[in-house]
């Protein structure tokens, strides 16, 4: 019986269409095949080894043998995996990798002998639609084929292969100096087989695409192994064919072990896909910014009305929640869910993302685009009719509708890089209406969303309850980091949404009732908005802090340096969907911040974003300053 693995034991490898986790014990338990959002065909990282897995690892005949790799790590800055074991046999290493796809997709496996002589087993036990479909297995051409539907997966290998209880499997020794290859392709079943590759000169090609890409990147200050490891998570949950990004490759690893708060994250939110490029545009890659755009205009098409806060990679809309009810969850965590109904939802803080990044592309370089502009146009307008609304907020609550402050700062946002924009002479708008638009919203939020005698905003209109999502006021420039109003609701946050050691929830749960959410059930601290509460420490002074919180969400990364969703402070494990582009986006700006801010940092004044026009002066001020900040940071 397989033991059952903490989430963050799982190594992350991917071709930038899907991906595959990959277990300390040598077991591939999750690939959804051909698109991250794909039915899954080894499905064990949501039930067992019947539902799917492909285990390569030392044969378990002798109690010496070690379940797990005596050693881990990715070869270089690539998403090249590599596993060692030591055994009383000898030692020996298996790399694990899928080529960025020219042809069919492809997962590769490679078995080298290190000293001695290990036997070995490959056991691949394939599972289409999700563990539930039992394939047809058969030789073809002396290579062997799991037909089931449209699906076809071709295994080949140089060592003997045969069908045993629904599993091919193979057993050999390799020996020092020696090399076992195997290779998992996907076809349609009624299409002619893909070719035969050269598993050597693909891992040669996949190691120069990855010494390429990281070589852009123009970060180099402190902690830079963990900005690239980040860097290079994100890039690997970008669809390629499209620009766009998906929030995690994994569906329903749970926020609470055995608990009911588990979601599809493989699909692109306009949300994540746009914090996510500002790390990446921070960073020096601009390719990723235009390729998003074009996947912009195409999801949005001409219905800027009907935005959805996601889409599918490729722009789909339909993406309609059901459960799957053979699958008994991670840990037992049910339900098992795919697709996502907060897709109709209304976010309306994701106009505010958004436009964000659209105006951040434009100071980094990105060149200006007819169509977007129109877009962005329409955008704003719709938004100027419906920001009043309540709405669904960040968190996709499924409880009430609500008018969430994070929201209303968000709208704020959206007009204000707007009014940017079209002060630099890229963007063809009414100015003054825009402008009086901005004064109402900051005033509203001002007056209906700021408690006095507690001295903090909160989460949303006449609530008492607070928000991770207020950390990001001083940093999105809606008032200055050193108003008394940024540090009351800094203060609070850590006050009432703070762990013992610092982390931070995004809001309270209200365990077997159901919260201000509308779900019953609790979650662990979000990484997020641990990494917000660096930066609001940070922007407020407190650098020292800030510095020290940063160094403990650090030490909280997987030994492959991965973070998921959340973290269980209590059992000291990570929960939710693994890897979660929001964390590891969170780490690499809270980076970026961070090293702007050191006091050996050289102030760059061309970095700094000219304070709005025909505004209250203090909040003009305080938006110049936080822009100043913020623009250096990136």
């Amino acid at each position: 019986m397989k033991r059952l693995p903490r989430i963050e034991q799982y190594g992350l490898i991917g071709d930038m269409q899907t991906s595959a986790h990959v277990c300390d014990d040598g077991s591939i338990d999750w690939l959804c095949l051909p698109r991250f959002d794909s039915a899954a065909v080894f499905a064990a990282l949501l039930g067992t080894p019947n539902h799917g897995a492909w285990r390569i690892s030392p044969a378990p005949a002798h109690e010496a043998v070690p379940a797990v790799a005596s050693r881990r790590a990715y070869r270089g800055d690539s998403l090249v995996l590599e596993s060692e074991w030591n055994t009383p046999f000898g030692s020996v290493q298996v790399v694990d990798f899928m080529p960025p796809r020219g042809g069919a997709p492809q997962l590769i496996r490679i078995v080298e002998g290190l000293t001695g002589g290990v036997p070995m087993v490959s056991s691949l036990r394939p599972r289409p639609g999700y563990g539930r479909v039992s394939p047809w297995i058969h030789e073809d051409g002396g290579r062997m084929v799991a037909e089931a539907g449209a699906d076809a997966l071709w295994l080949d290998s140089s060592v003997q292969k045969a069908e045993k209880d629904g599993s091919i499997v193979s057993t050999f020794t390799v020996a020092a100096g020696e090399r076992v290859a195997f290779t998992l392709s996907w076809g349609l079943s009624h299409a002619a087989s893909p070719e035969i590759p050269d598993p050597d000169a693909a891992l040669a090609a996949t190691l120069a695409f990855w010494q390429r890409w990281t070589a852009q990147c123009t970060y180099d200050g402190p902690d830079r192994e963990a900005v690239i490891r980040s860097l290079v998570t994100l890039k690997a949950m970008t669809y390629a064919p499209s620009g766009g990004i998906v929030a995690a490759p994994t569906t329903s690893l749970p926020e609470e072990i055995g608990g009911a708060r588990n979601w599809d994250y493989r699909y692109t939110w306009l949300r994540d896909a746009s914090t996510t490029l500002a790390a990446l545009l921070g960073t020096g890659y601009r390719q990723e910014a235009e390729a998003w755009r074009r996947w912009l205009l195409r999801a949005v098409a001409g219905d800027p009305e009907n935005l959805q806060v996601m889409y599918g990679v490729a722009g789909e809309r339909d993406l309609r929640e059901r459960v799957l009810s053979w699958l008994p969850g991670y840990e037992g965590s049910a339900p098992v869910r795919v697709g996502n109904d907060a897709a109709a939802q209304l976010q309306l803080d994701v106009y505010g993302e958004v436009v964000e990044t659209l105006c951040l592309a434009h100071q980094r370089g990105v060149a200006r685009c007819e169509d977007t502009a129109i877009l962005h146009q329409r955008l704003v307008e719709h938004l100027a009719e419906r920001w009043q609304e309540p709405d669904e907020g960040i968190w996709e609550v499924r409880g009430q509708r609500r008018h969430f402050v994070h929201s209303k700062v968000m709208a704020w946002v959206a007009v204000d890089r707007t009014i940017r924009l079209a002060e630099a002479g890229a963007l063809d708008v009414d100015l003054f209406a825009l402008v009086e638009l901005r004064e109402a919203i900051h005033h509203e939020v001002c007056t209906e969303g700021f408690d006095p005698v507690r001295n903090t905003f909160t989460q949303s209109y006449g609530s008492a309850e607070l928000d991770a999502a207020l950390l990001l006021i001083p940093r999105s420039g809606f008032l200055p980091p050193d108003d008394p109003r940024v540090a009351g609701t800094v203060e609070a946050v850590r006050r009432e949404l703070s762990t013992p050691d610092g982390l931070v929830r995004r809001y309270q749960t209200a365990g077997s009732r159901a919260g201000v959410d509308g779900l019953a059930g609790d979650e662990g601290a979000f990484l997020l908005c641990s990494f917000w509460m660096v930066d609001a420490l940070a922007l407020t002074g407190r650098t020292g802090e800030a510095r020290d919180l940063f160094d403990r969400l650090l030490a909280l990364r997987s030994g492959l340096g991965l973070l998921a969703e959340e973290y269980d402070p209590v059992a000291g494990r990570q929960l939710g969907n693994f890897p979660q582009a929001f964390s590891h986006m969170g780490l690499i700006e809270s980076a970026l911040l961070l090293q702007r801010l050191a006091p050996s940092s050289p102030p760059e004044a061309d970095a700094v974003v000219a304070p709005c026009s025909s505004f209250d002066r203090r909040v003009s001020t305080g938006v110049s300053r936080a822009a100043t900040i913020l623009a250096r940071a990136r």
